[in-house]
């Protein structure tokens, strides 16, 4: 009957079934494996194959016009031959689909689904991740244009409409600017290689390490930080939600703790020259005058796109990690203690990637 279990790298299962229908080759997902049933889904692949084998179309039948999700395990098993890194496509594929599209489509027929739900999806991230939503754009697209070739609906909801609707790639505004997170370690690399002044350097480090903003690391102190227990808590009247957030220190910000040390006669982690708060330009500063094209605030960005591309761990951990509370789904999640554990192990995994051995690609950096 071709029926078998898809195995995804994270961890989720699914049915497909392979058939041969009106002559050609096609793929059809049945859906979850936690939602569907071993017996169901022999029950369903065998429905199908009796009609294939009578020369009809199993895909056409009555109320069986596939979700999202669905239509993208089928999209991927059409294109993962084709794909030169088939395991890196998909992972990457499954990941920006999961923590950026799936919540609003995945479970939505694909001849339901409109442009305002496309939009839905894409507005929230245009102008920060851009790149990450134009290809979220494209990948939804993709799925689209394979369900017109199958009949199931004669437009692409992320087509050229939506493109029309969205601001032009250029539009991005500058304060958002970021690096992409391969460029991360190897800047950071040659910025420790010029003469600025080790508490900036070792600020802006620590930054990137926390995925924190810029306000909320300039302004730490060290009554925040519990250097046994590897955390650093950020009372709720600095943080942007008003609400407190614990932040998990990474064994590499740990080192850069100790490196600061107290002394300054302040209680700021990291004073300016006069033992002041540091100025909020003092790191855009930095990154200006030695050529790195982005802000501070940009990290936040190369985090986030790191997680969702490298880490494959929920959506939920990354913006929980970035003190995002903009979903119930969010709200949800901070109620959930094992939560912050998980929160540790992203963290150190990030600091992980920026410790790998630099590149040798070359960034920018004048003097």
């Amino acid at each position: 009957m071709g029926l078998m279990l898809n195995v995804k790298q994270t961890g989720s299962k699914s049915w497909v079934q392979r058939l041969v229908v009106q002559g050609k080759r096609r793929d059809i997902g049945l859906g979850s494996a936690l939602r569907v049933p071993l017996a169901e889904a022999r029950k369903i692949a065998f429905k199908n194959w009796c009609e294939a084998r009578g020369g009809g179309d199993p895909t056409r039948q009555a109320g069986t016009v596939p979700t999202f999700e669905a239509a993208l395990d089928t999209v991927i098993a059409i294109h993962r031959e084709g794909w030169k890194h088939a395991g890196k496509s998909e992972a990457q594929w499954r990941a920006s689909l999961r923590d950026y599209a799936m919540a609003r489509i995945g479970a939505r027929p694909v001849d339901q689904i409109t442009s305002a739900d496309v939009l839905a999806v894409l507005v929230p991230i245009w102008s920060t991740k851009r790149e990450t939503a134009r290809r979220v754009r494209g990948r939804i697209s993709s799925v689209m244009q394979w369900a017109i070739a199958e009949g199931y609906r004669s437009d692409d909801p992320a087509g050229d409409p939506i493109r029309a609707a969205l601001p032009r790639n250029g539009a991005v505004k500058r304060h958002q600017r970021a690096l992409p997170y391969q460029d991360v370690s190897d800047a950071l690399a040659a910025l420790q290689a010029t003469t600025a002044a080790p508490t900036t350097l070792l600020a802006l480090e620590f930054l990137i390490l926390t995925a924190a903003r810029s306000g909320e690391v300039r302004r730490a102190t060290w009554t925040e930080v519990d250097l046994d227990a590897a955390v650093w808590t950020v009372p709720a009247t600095r943080m942007k939600q008003k609400r407190e957030h614990r932040v998990p220190l990474s064994s590499r910000a740990l080192e850069i703790l100790r490196e600061a040390g107290p002394g300054h006669g302040t209680d700021l982690i990291f004073p300016s020259a006069t033992g002041r708060t540091m100025s909020d330009s003092t790191l855009s500063k930095l990154l200006r005058d030695n050529g790195v094209e982005c802000v501070p605030h940009g990290f936040r960005s190369s985090f986030r796109d790191w997680s969702a591309e490298k880490s494959n761990v929920p959506g939920e951990i990354a913006e929980m990690a970035l003190a995002h509370v903009n979903s119930n789904k969010v709200e949800a999640a901070y109620r959930r203690t094992d939560l912050f554990e998980a929160r540790r192990d992203l963290m150190q995994r990030w600091a992980d990637y920026l410790d790998r051995d630099a590149t040798g690609k070359v960034i920018p950096i004048h003097g």
